[in-house]
């Protein structure tokens, strides 16, 4: 006899919650309908749900995000690069201890080896007509910033051929929930055409009507909350049939209003956290993007200190606004500087920081407008430096020579991506965890104590 599986899935929320009331409420209908036309539904996030650069996310490290996974019962999970690296270990171990659901990753270990509690590497679900379904999940390995947290990642495409073979028998249907990329899901389509659907995540990839690749159904949902994905199944003794769509929550009018008043109730709880007292300044304190100010530049000061580095170098696009006298609070440290962005130390020549000093100052670069690597805020910005003399050449007062070696103390999204192949190419690249670039920013001005 033929049935339904509907399978909805969410990916990269980023706590972009302003779409959350509006995905409630249709999932919620959509469970409705389907129960009444006794269908079966699962519902998945491909992780990345929290994001620091929301205040709520911020002030309960993620553990609200889990609240809101909850209330809308959703039946497993898998962790992205926003939950694995840009929280604190304890943070991470903690984060689920109140889930109702599975999370599910395999390739994620303590610096020891073990498997973390919270995680198990397959879930397999018992359907209503009696076939079996296994749920695998697994993450990006950024490995030396996973290292740097005490945690172990391990490769992904290793960790699912080890999985397949555990559940190998024992379930109908294999799902993949995958926070690797597009590129990664195909790969992983063609080597294992054994998995049946593979929901992706990571690269915000859009697939409005699914992707077939080797046989294996690719599915994403881009990501903010823009759409929610979903698959449908026809099964009988197995499946006979699988098709994707997105569905675009623009295009829906009605809204949880308790998931309204829920969020409401978080942003409340988040205030009184974040109101906690980090300075008092006896005058504001001035960012501009493309000018000299003391804001960007103290956080230059604040890297090179830090990072006990002979420069300190970051882009004054990086810190959103100016703070104004009286007293800084953690919510005014993280409203001008959200981004989840750690320091990081590199070794490099003189010739290589000469070549990047060159490039910063173009007016195309510092016009930049960036998208992702961590970045949430708007356009690049003049470079700013500390302990180098971007126009004499000098470090510290003495000539910048070609072959000696300098420590640069930055941040790590210059380490990704395409903005400056001398720093991502980098052999040596040391990583300060867990603290984000507003930390160094909170303790800079701790340390100054009253600007007069």
């Amino acid at each position: 006899m033929r049935e339904k599986l509907h399978i909805y899935h969410t990916n990269d929320l980023h706590s972009h919650f302003e779409n959350w009331p509006k995905i409630v409420d249709y999932i919620q209908t959509q469970r409705q309908k389907h129960a009444a036309d006794h269908e079966e539904v699962l519902l998945f996030d491909i992780g990345d749900h929290v994001d620091r650069f929301h205040p709520i996310s911020e002030a309960s490290f993620g553990k609200a995000n889990v609240e809101l996974l909850n209330h809308l019962d959703y039946d497993a999970a898998t962790i992205g690069n926003n939950e694995g690296i840009t929280l604190p270990h304890l943070e991470l171990d903690t984060l689920y201890d109140d889930a109702s659901f599975p999370i599910v990753v395999s390739n994620l270990f303590d610096s020891e080896g073990n498997r973390p509690a919270w995680a198990q590497p397959y879930w397999i679900q018992s359907l209503k007509n009696g076939l079996t379904i296994a749920i695998l999940g697994v993450t990006i390995p950024y490995y030396p910033i996973y290292e740097q947290l005490d945690w172990k990642v391990t490769d992904a495409f290793e960790s699912i051929a080890e999985v397949l073979q555990e559940v190998k028998g024992n379930a109908d249907i294999t799902v993949l929930l995958s926070h690797l990329g597009i590129l990664d899901d195909q790969r992983a389509a063609e080597a294992f055409p054994e998995i049946d659907l593979i929901l992706g995540s990571h690269t915000h990839h859009l697939l409005e009507d699914g992707m077939m690749k080797n046989g294996v159904l690719l599915a994403c949902a881009e990501k903010y909350g823009n759409y929610v994905g979903h698959v449908e199944l026809t099964l009988n003794k197995g499946i006979e049939d699988k098709k994707a769509e997105v569905l675009k929550t623009a295009d829906w009018n009605r809204e949880s209003e308790e998931t309204i008043a829920m969020l409401k109730e978080k942003e409340k709880e988040a205030g009184q956290v974040l109101q906690q007292e980090i300075a008092i300044l006896d005058q504001p304190l001035e960012t501009d993007w493309f000018g000299t100010s003391p804001l960007p530049q103290m956080l230059a000061d604040a890297l090179k200190e830090w990072c006990d580095a002979e420069i300190g170098m970051v882009n004054a696009g990086i810190v959103l606004d100016s703070l104004s006298k009286g007293a800084v609070t953690k919510a005014d440290i993280h409203r001008i500087c959200p981004h989840p962005i750690n320091p990081v130390a590199i070794k490099l020549t003189g010739a290589e920081l000469k070549e990047i000093v060159l490039q910063a100052s173009t007016e195309k670069m510092e016009q930049l407008r960036i998208k992702g690597l961590g970045f949430r805020g708007k356009v690049m910005g003049r470079m700013m430096y500390s302990g180098l003399d971007a126009e004499k050449l000098t470090v510290n007062g003495v000539k910048m020579e070609a072959n000696t070696v300098y420590q640069l103390a930055t941040i790590d999204m210059f380490t990704l991506g395409t903005l400056f192949p001398a720093i991502r190419d980098a052999d040596h690249i040391q990583y300060y965890m867990p603290e984000f670039l507003r930390d160094l920013l909170s303790w800079k001005l701790k340390k100054m104590g009253p600007l007069l």
